[in-house]
């Protein structure tokens, strides 16, 4: 059976998963991912780890079109991901449609899980709400930052406290078993980033490589892509600051 080797945003994950089984249903193919916060990806794909399909954010994708990483003619948006809040299952969800709201959410948490706040895009931006709102230093101890939202969404899963909250990409919460999502952050502090899937230059396997970033993109996927948290972009969205 072939193998094919997917590095890919955490945010990514249960897509590539279920579509990954159809492709070896289809082609025989078995997909290995690797899935993380896409500066660890990133670092990864550029460190020569064996990689066919790169998932990133889009700007990335752009600036590694740039340096001939990637068959530019592959390129394909999986969707737009906002980032959102979480708590454990059950657990009464706070407001959080203002920044006043959501500060208070914040301050009222025990704990605030969320993804590395240097490498991950969630992470980096939750970063940058705390300091827009001001309470930065008020919350500080109780920030539990983990490598990728996947990881930080586990943990508040199975941390059993109903007061904790977490912050990361919507599809990574709504992946999540035993977590609720609340909603999306405000929208004059919200985020939402385009994820794109590309065929490497140096792919071993590019052919299935190309059948599975159709899968990903394609129309057949949509539904599974809106269920996941990804919202559609139009075909002439080029930028992406993330």
């Amino acid at each position: 059976m072939s193998l094919l080797h997917v590095i890919a945003a955490g945010a990514s994950k249960d897509l590539v998963t279920r579509l990954g089984e159809r492709l070896e249903e289809a082609a025989g193919a078995k997909v290995e991912g690797v899935f993380g916060a896409v500066g660890a990806m990133r670092e990864r794909l550029l460190h020569g780890d064996p990689c066919d399909v790169i998932i990133l954010t889009q700007a990335q994708i752009d600036a590694l079109a740039a340096d001939s990483r990637i068959d530019r003619a592959t390129v394909a948006p999986l969707g737009r991901v906002r980032t959102g809040i979480a708590v454990p299952e059950g657990a009464r969800q706070p407001p959080i449609a203002t920044q006043a709201a959501l500060a208070a959410a914040f301050k009222a948490a025990s704990a605030i899980y969320v993804p590395d706040t240097e490498q991950s895009t969630a992470g980096r931006h939750f970063k940058r709400v705390l300091q827009s709102l001001g309470i930065a230093d008020v919350v500080a101890a109780r920030i539990k930052s983990f490598p990728n939202g996947a990881t930080a969404m586990r943990h508040l899963a199975e941390a059993g406290d109903d007061n904790a909250i977490g912050c990361t990409q919507i599809t990574e919460i709504n992946y999540t078993p035993g977590l609720s999502l609340v909603g999306p952050l405000p929208e004059e502090l919200g985020l939402a980033t385009i994820y794109t899937a590309a065929v490497t230059a140096d792919a071993a396997q590019p052919d299935l490589a190309r059948k599975l970033v159709a899968l990903l993109a394609g129309p057949d996927s949509a539904s599974l892509r809106a269920r996941a948290g990804f919202e559609p972009v139009s075909p002439s969205s080029t930028t992406d600051p993330r």
